[in-house]
């Protein structure tokens, strides 16, 4: 009991971390490994909160999501984007070295998790940035040889081009183990699709749809469905999920930006 409220306030807790590697991803997001003092086992889906402070005493505080599964110990890694008028994603797109230093707290989060244990089949929705949560239970998924062929996945991955889809290789290589994962893209300006089950374009109800059959989930009743990007990408997948008659207690949301 001691161990388990100690815990929780370290979580509560604000505390150092260093940058131990730093590596584009895509044009627009960075992977970013940070090493904490204390590391505790996050949930996938977790994120963590992260705070800059200036010479003059200025604290910029940020959210990111993790994009590193519970199995990778020791340190978080993190796909940051950079944003134009963002305070902190540009510092560690055009300032951050390894070896610096920086406040984080967490990992926190308890809604937006999945856990191998619960054994469902399990749909994945991603546009831009708002894959790296997923990619995080994909890799858990992906680590889990145990639980996987019981609980199909599939993630569903809204990007403009392939160059903008987050650990293509990998996606590819966790299909290949044919551990019950699957993937489909959807590139809304890319001239070709790599593959017979992706496409140019946006993202389409028939898409949902596909990736719900392919679960054994033709009547859109025991999936739990994550869903995560920007406000209106959020709301337009689960308009579709509506309609497909998805019960909103399945369908779990994440969202940012306008």
């Amino acid at each position: 009991m001691a161990e388990l409220a100690q815990r929780a306030s370290t979580l509560r807790t604000w505390q150092t971390a260093r940058v131990e590697a730093l590596e584009p991803l895509t044009a627009r997001i960075r992977r970013v490994v940070l090493r904490p003092q204390v590391w505790h086992a996050p949930w996938a889906g977790q994120h963590l909160d992260l705070r800059l402070t200036a010479d003059d005493g200025y604290q910029a505080q940020r959210s990111y999501s993790l994009l590193s599964p519970p199995e990778l110990e020791g340190v978080y890694e993190l796909g940051i984007e950079r944003l134009a008028d963002g305070e902190v994603s540009p510092w560690f797109h055009d300032a951050a070295q390894v070896g610096d230093t920086i406040e984080m707290l967490g990992p926190v989060g308890g809604h937006f998790v999945w856990h191998a244990s619960e054994g469902r089949p399990t749909l994945l929705i991603g546009g831009g940035s708002g894959v790296v949560p997923l990619m995080s239970m994909a890799a858990h998924h992906a680590g889990r040889a145990d639980v996987s062929a019981s609980a199909p996945m599939v993630l569903l991955v809204a990007a403009r081009t392939l160059g903008d889809v987050l650990r293509w290789p990998d996606l590819q290589r966790w299909e290949a183990q044919s551990n019950g994962f699957h993937s489909q893209l959807a590139l809304s300006r890319g001239d070709a699709a790599p593959r017979v089950q992706d496409h140019t374009g946006r993202l389409r109800q028939a898409d949902v749809a596909a990736a719900l059959q392919h679960l054994g989930d033709a009547t859109a009743q025991s999936a739990q469905v994550y869903v995560c990007g920007r406000n209106a990408f959020v709301e337009n997948v689960t308009t579709m999920l509506r309609e497909l008659r998805v019960p909103d207690g399945a369908i779990r949301t994440e969202r940012f930006g306008g």
